[in-house]
């Protein structure tokens, strides 16, 4: 390889950068690591509280929030191992490597640079001694020349001969300098050839050794570092599963049972106590309670006045922009969650109608008017529940996902809408009761931007372009009522229409 000096450079050069990107690496990954433990810490100390019960169901997720702080104090260990084991040591041995590279590659230039100067001074000394040697002939042809001239004088002759023995004798000088150049010139040049690179190239060789084998022991260290670690983290892991293993469920409610035993006994029953006696019978029983004539959609009707209400009711506009999937799923929900919402409030509602009603026959129960602005209240919002009830099944129905189920409000919350005892600040709603129909007036023009076939109770179909009268606007719940040309009025969404 005496003639391939620039390979050698390149390739010594690009060991030592994969060295360097090796020791990179299992910094960023240590980095990784310390960052996961770090993380885990937090998680950890999110969620541990202190408990104080006796109870082993209590204590065994802080018994695993513990074990997990462990579990990240030992991948901190590892990120801590890998940097001083790895990173640090490689990096110590990379930068001696560079600096013995670079005076190997020192003593390759220096002993180049000697055989150059020593070349050049050989072909210096060539040159003068054929210039010399040139210069030496001229003499001696000269004094031939002057010894056949017939004018001579015996001191020219004389003169010409010393001058060519000058000459010759420089001549011999350059001559054997020449000899003594070219002499050093070619030891220098076998030293170089065969005993100065092979030295440097042979060191070269052995430090590229050293960092192959270095990073090949890296690779391996990389490995048993987080090797030598798993039996404490193993530990960790199995103490979480012993944890999970030593709940007896049973166990705990027997044990919660002992602890909050009283040991009272159960009260007797009740006796009844007659309070009739002397008490005269209602005039008449038979008197029926006319309600007044109320049109449900006056109870909705953008005329009628409607106070603030402390529930905010939730906006599904934008449900309209959701995939169809999606849209379906959520809609689901809403429904699903206002369908047990409802539960509750109408076992609530039954439960204060039964309420009133005994206190209504006992009135040393209690007094049946407290009970009212609680099921005013109550009926306000069964009859909001189920209003969104319907609102959210026509939106599902006309995604696919579901048939229309009209919940209408029944004579029993329109009794209670309409009891002259409540008071009109605990009323949610105020009436008009109208003996004629309202005269609806339009608000504005619309053009449809979708077709909609109006498949719901209540809906109307459209075409796209189609031109209609604007009745109503949205009131926050994703309709508009429109009137076509004809007279028929119906319900359409707000985001399929564009006003004008």
């Amino acid at each position: 390889l005496d003639d391939q000096h620039d390979v050698i450079e390149r390739h010594t050069q690009s060991g030592l950068e994969l060295l360097e990107r090796y020791v990179k690496f299992v910094r960023e990954r240590a980095e990784i690591e310390q960052t996961y433990a770090k993380q885990l810490r937090s998680l950890s100390k999110k969620y541990s509280r202190r408990v104080d019960s006796t109870l082993i169901n209590q204590q065994s997720f802080q018994d695993v929030l513990n074990q997990l702080n462990d579990y990240a104090a030992q991948r901190e260990q590892l990120s801590e191992n890998m940097t001083l084991n790895i990173c640090v040591e490689l990096s110590r041995n990379l930068q001696e490597m560079r600096q013995e590279r670079k005076n190997h590659l020192c003593e390759v230039k220096k002993a180049q640079q000697n055989l150059e100067s020593s070349f050049k001074l050989l072909e210096t000394s060539k040159k003068r001694f054929e210039k010399e040697w040139r210069e030496a002939e001229k003499a001696n042809q000269q004094t031939e020349r002057v010894q056949q001239e017939v004018s001579a004088t015996k001191a020219d002759v004389e003169k010409a001969k010393q001058n060519t023995h000058l000459r010759v004798h420089l001549a011999d000088e350059c001559k054997n300098e020449y000899a003594s150049q070219l002499q050093r010139y070619n030891q220098e040049q076998s030293s170089f050839y065969h005993s100065e690179i092979p030295s440097a190239y042979k060191k070269l060789q052995e430090m590229e050794e050293r960092q192959i084998r270095l990073l090949a022991d890296g690779y391996v260290q990389f490995s048993e570092t987080e090797k030598n670690l798993l039996p404490d983290i193993n530990k960790c892991l199995d103490a979480i599963i012993s944890t999970g293993r030593s709940i007896n469920e049973k166990q705990e409610t027997l044990a919660l049972i002992e602890q909050y035993r009283s040991g009272a006994a159960p009260p007797a029953d009740v006796e009844f106590e007659d309070y009739s006696q002397g008490v005269k019978a209602a005039a008449s029983d038979n008197t029926t309670t006319h309600l007044p004539k109320v049109r449900i959609k006056q109870l909705f009707h953008k005329k009628n006045k409607v106070l603030t209400h402390t529930h905010t009711q939730p906006s599904a506009a934008d449900l309209s922009r959701l995939p169809p999937d999606q849209r379906r799923r959520r809609l689901q929900e809403k429904i699903d969650d206002i369908q047990k919402e409802l539960q509750r409030e109408t076992e609530q509602s039954e439960a204060l109608m039964k309420m009133k009603g005994v206190y209504e026959q006992n009135s040393q129960l209690g007094d049946p008017s407290s009970l009212q602005p609680q099921i005013t209240q109550t009926a306000h919002d069964i009859a909001r529940l189920r209003g969104e009830l319907n609102k959210y099944q026509v939106q599902l129905a006309e995604a696919g996902g579901g048939t229309l189920q009209h919940y209408p409000a029944s004579s029993e919350y329109i009794t209670v809408l309409s009891d002259p005892s409540v008071s009109p600040s605990e009323n949610i709603y105020e009436y008009e009761f109208d003996e004629d129909f309202d005269i609806d007036v339009p608000i504005g023009q619309c053009t449809a931007l979708y077709d909609f076939d109006g498949g719901s109770e209540g809906a109307m179909s459209m075409q796209v372009g189609e031109q209609l009268s604007l009745m109503q606007e949205d009131q926050g719940d994703g309709w508009v009522r429109v009137q076509r040309a004809s007279g028929h009025v119906g319900y359409v969404p707000a985001s399929y229409i564009q006003i004008i």
